[in-house]
Order: structure tokens, then C-alpha cells, then sequence
């Protein structure tokens, strides 16, 4: 698979760029390389979906920080894999191009609007370890799908549509006022072009059917709640003719009983007894992937950290790197004793002479002999 440019280097902005700056740049790639300038020219248009999915990216401010932080298998990962073909940015822009371009360039069909089925969305929640490592699962969804009878036609088998009788099977009608001439969307086929004389009737004269459909998807490693992917093509299929709609999945990871998730960094507490801390000691600690050996040096403090390098979670912008382990030391105080071991304990205290309660009494002691001189 080709490596993607940069969407700045694209625009040819820098990565502080305002949005206006990003409108104005992309505008002037757009008319430079839009297809009907460029009739033909398969490298135009590569250029023309370039800077469109730049576009698309960098005017998004959620998108853009996605790209930022990540860069494109971030957004890979969050939902978004850019335009397929010149059609596709047309149909997923809309009508931004009478914005960009002015009214009458930018359109690419003079007959009836063609229009993107409805995107669909997805809850999935994942356990932690399907968020660390990925899986590929199945749904379920309720979708629209094209009537099998009819094949979409909206007809009853045998018949076949007819031009609007209002538009003339334009699916736009034109009104005129004074030295303006306004283009609008016809009322009676919706922009369709067809009338339908002989309805389906398994559809309606729709089209269109509710299904039952599984899905699989796959969960790339390092996903975290809020990760959106997107499934191209499974969503709603389109009233007329046009690309069946997207179906994003939204993932939410459940947390986990001793680990916990800091970016790619995965954080957890051990126990130690204080003659573990004070001598050190050789544990076992579970990581992601089993159980490790740690030594634990003498003298550890409360809230100490240790690292595993490379014992955390999987990147989603750079592929075989992974982040750290990190295991933070909490030192447990008895709460029960034996006569032995308080009798121990003591000899212990009697033994120190480095209390921290002796050090603050010094420290007490002279600074009321001070006051009184």
C-alpha cells in the first residue's frame, strides 16, 4: 500500500494554519485539479482526492487532532480512510462546492441529484484486553438493503418507471425571477426524475427493504473509548442509484480490575510489606502477555515506580511500538502482629536512631531554645 503524504504538505500550509487559511489553500488545489478541467487526466484527479481528504481532514478540528497526535492510522483507527474516487468527494462534500466554486461549477451531473444512502452508527464495547491487543468480531444491524424483487426500481415486476411529468425526468425544476434564474430540487419526484405508475409491491415503491445483517469488523491493537472505525458501504443503501451510506462503529473499552491505561503506558500497583521494601525482595508481576520477575531493590518508598520497556499498549500511529509498563509500589502496614513480632519490632525501634518523630523533636527542641534566648 503507497504511503501517504502529509495534509499539510498537500495544502502546502503549515501545521498552525486557521481554518480560513485551510479553505482558501484547498480551494485553489480544487479548481486547479477538479476533473472537468482536467478531462481524463487520471494524475488531476489523484491530486483532486488528495487535497479533498486533506480538506476533509484538517478543516475537522476532532479529525485534525486525531491526525496530529497519530497521523493517518490514527484516523484509520478513529473511522476515517479517505475518498476512493472523484465521485466520492463529490457525494460526501455535498454542496460545499457552490461555496467553494460559485453556482454552476463544481456539480458534475446535469440530470437527476444522486445522493449517498444515510451513514449508520454502532456502540461496541469491548473487553480491556480486545482494547489492548484487537479482535475481529460480528454485529448484528437493522439496514436497508435493495428490494430483491424489484431490484430497486421501485416497479412492480414488468413495469418500468417514467419521467416526472413536472421536471421531465431532470430532477430539478427551473424558476425564473427578473434577471435571476433558481434551480431547485423538483417536489413531486424529490430530485429523482421518475414517477412510479406501478409500485412494488413488496417495497412499496421505495425500493428498499429492512434486513437483518452481521457485519464483521476488526479491531485493530490500541483502540481506547472513543476510537471510531468506519466500514465503507454498510450503511443505508441510497434511494437513487448513488453509494450506500457508511457504518461507524464507536468503541467503548471497559476497564480493567488491576491495570489501568495511561495513552500507551499501562499503570498498576503492587503490595509490599515493609520488609519487603526495606530489604528488597524478587517478585512476580502479572503484565499483559503473563507473568514477569522484578526485583525490588532495599529501600524502596511508597509510590516508587518501575518500568517493563515495551510491556504496554500496542500504537496506533506507529506500527511495532508499543508503549511501557509501569508498576507503582505501595507499601502495606500490618494491621495485626504476634507477641514475637511486636517484641521484634521493638528491639527494631530501639535500635534506630534515625526516627523521623526524634528528628522533629530536635527540631522543635531547637527552636524553642532560640525563642528563649
Amino acid at each position: 500500500m503507497a504511503l501517504k503524504r502529509d495534509y499539510y504538505e498537500i495544502l502546502g500550509v503549515e501545521k498552525t494554519v486557521a481554518n480560513g487559511e485551510i479553505k482558501r489553500c484547498y480551494r485553489k488545489l480544487a479548481m486547479k485539479y477538479h476533473p472537468d478541467r482536467n478531462p481524463g487526466d487520471k494524475s488531476a484527479e489523484d491530486k483532486f482526492k488528495e487535497a479533498a481528504e486533506a480538506y476533509e481532514v484538517l478543516k475537522d478540528a476532532h479529525k485534525r487532532r486525531i491526525y496530529d497526535q497519530y497521523g493517518h492510522q490514527g484516523l484509520e483507527g478513529s473511522g476515517f480512510s479517505g475518498f476512493s474516487n472523484a465521485e466520492d468527494v463529490f457525494s460526501s462534500f455535498g454542496d460545499i462546492f457552490g461555496d467553494l466554486f460559485g453556482f454552476g461549477f463544481g456539480g458534475r451531473r446535469s440530470g437527476p441529484r444522486v445522493t449517498k444512502g444515510a451513514d449508520l452508527r454502532y456502540d461496541l464495547t469491548l473487553s480491556f484486553m480486545d482494547g489492548v491487543f484487537g479482535t475481529e468480531t460480528e454485529i448484528d444491524l437493522e439496514k436497508t438493503e435493495v428490494c430483491v424483487i424489484c431490484g430497486g426500481n421501485r416497479c412492480e415486476p414488468g413495469t418500468q418507471p417514467e419521467p416526472c411529468g413536472h421536471c421531465n425526468g431532470s430532477g430539478q425544476v427551473t424558476r425564473s425571477q427578473g434577471f435571476f434564474t433558481v434551480r431547485t430540487t423538483c417536489p413531486y419526484c424529490r430530485g429523482q426524475g421518475k414517477s412510479i405508475p406501478n409500485p412494488c409491491g413488496k417495497c412499496r415503491g421505495t425500493g428498499q427493504v429492512m434486513v437483518s445483517k452481521r457485519v464483521s469488523v476488526k479491531i485493530p491493537p490500541g483502540v481506547d473509548t472513543g476510537a471510531r472505525l468506519r466500514l465503507t458501504g454498510e450503511g443505508e443503501v441510497s434511494v437513487n442509484g448513488g453509494p450506500s451510506g457508511d457504518l461507524y462503529v464507536f468503541i467503548h473499552v471497559k476497564s480493567h480490575d488491576f491495570f489501568k491505561r495511561e495513552d500507551t503506558d499501562v499503570i498498576c500497583q503492587i503490595e509490599l510489606s515493609f520488609i519487603q521494601a526495606t530489604l528488597g525482595d524478587k517478585i512476580i508481576v502479572p503484565t499483559l502477555e503473563g507473568e514477569k520477575n522484578l526485583v525490588i531493590p532495599s529501600g524502596t518508598q511508597f509510590g516508587d515506580r518501575f518500568r517493563f520497556r515495551g510491556e504496554g499498549i500496542p500504537s496506533l500511529r506507529y506500527r511495532n511500538r508499543r508503549g511501557d509498563q509501569i508498576i507503582e509500589a505501595i507499601i502495606r502496614t500490618p494491621t495485626s502482629t504476634n507477641k514475637k513480632q511486636e517484641n521484634l519490632l521493638k528491639e527494631f525501634a530501639r535500635l534506630e536512631d534515625n526516627k523521623l518523630s526524634n528528628k522533629l523533636l530536635n527540631i522543635l527542641k531547637g527552636g524553642s531554645r532560640r525563642r528563649a534566648s
